[in-house]
């Protein structure tokens, strides 16, 4: 008995074991007392006076390093009474927004995302979908031409369409977002600068039909069943035939005003089947069939939130995005 009460009088009591040392004295005080019951009337009065000193050196010991741990918390604590520091949380983007709507749209149609570069070889941005470079449909696009031989900056994304088209054989369903450049003087629907969204289905059976179809399902999808969409016959050298796609001015409603020009429409891309030169040129069988589109992202939050000019979502106005949340 002794040498135990003699261990653990010397044992060193950290917090790590704090609450294991009190379980074990609590447990060998009891066991002490029970003891003492057997123990003759002189003998008990001696060997109780033993244990209760035992039992307070314990305890002081105990309770001091308790006090310590206590300190050190109040120390470390965090004031919960103080009131929280202020955060600025962000929001995504107005253009991004309407992009992830289009992007669930098509990856929910079995559509696939490839991308490119956007400094990009005149062969892929030009020559390869039928715009050679005598053809006058080079006057069409003013393109940023660099310094570096041969070397653009993209003038769309048809180019990723390519590239691709050039690794891979059919059936093809993709979509290119990305950013694309042209030498367009700023007004309310054009920057030099601005994000498009094309997309390419090449395979057995494809007709113009199915085209418009996606097309429609797809601004349904985006803008709801209301908006009023339609086909004008257009041009473009890497389809035949080709179509503008516009959708009802949600300015002025299709009575006319400055954002759509008068004209009670928008234009928000184009499209058309495949011009069979553009298959022949990335090795593609003779016959095949296939339709493309493109999307001029950068006029959908236009459109989706009434904006008098498109240049407004590039200006990196906060006032103007927090009211567009």
């Amino acid at each position: 008995m002794n040498k135990k009460i003699d261990e653990l009088l010397h044992l060193e009591i950290k917090k790590e074991n704090v609450l294991e040392v009190e379980k074990k004295v609590k447990e060998f005080v009891k066991e002490l007392y029970q003891n003492m019951k057997t123990l003759p009337l002189e003998e008990k009065k001696t060997f109780g006076a033993e244990v209760n000193d035992f039992k307070l050196k314990m305890e002081e010991k105990i309770a001091s390093v308790k006090q310590n741990m206590q300190k050190t918390n109040e120390k470390d604590s965090i004031d919960l009474t103080l009131s929280k520091p202020s955060l600025r949380y962000g929001a995504m983007h107005p253009l991004n927004k309407i992009y992830k709507r289009f992007e669930e749209y098509y990856k929910a149609n079995g559509y696939n995302i490839v991308s490119g570069p956007e400094i990009e070889l005149d062969k892929y941005n030009c020559e390869m979908l039928n715009i050679p470079e005598h053809h006058p449909a080079r006057g069409m696009q003013d393109t940023f031409y660099l310094e570096l031989p041969n070397k653009i900056l993209r003038s769309h994304t048809s180019a990723v369409q390519v590239r691709y088209m050039l690794k891979h054989k059919p059936p093809v369903k993709i979509i290119s977002p990305g950013i694309v450049y042209r030498v367009d003087e700023l007004d309310p629907q054009h920057t030099p600068m601005f994000f498009q969204l094309e997309g390419l289905v090449v395979g057995e059976g494809i007709t113009f039909a199915d085209l418009k179809g996606s097309i429609m399902n797809c601004i349904s999808h985006v803008f709801g069943e209301n908006i009023i969409a339609r086909f004008v016959p257009s041009y473009y050298p890497y389809t035949e035939p080709s179509a503008g796609i516009d959708i009802t001015c949600t300015v002025c409603g299709g009575v006319g005003c400055r954002t759509c020009k008068n004209s009670g429409w928008i234009r928000i891309g184009g499209c058309g089947m495949v011009h069979p030169n553009v298959f022949e040129n990335v090795g593609y069988e003779e016959g095949t069939q296939g339709f493309a589109f493109g999307y001029g992202m950068s006029k959908f939050p236009q459109i989706e939130y009434e904006l008098p000019e498109l240049r407004i979502l590039h200006d990196n106005n906060i006032k103007v995005y927090k009211k567009l949340k």
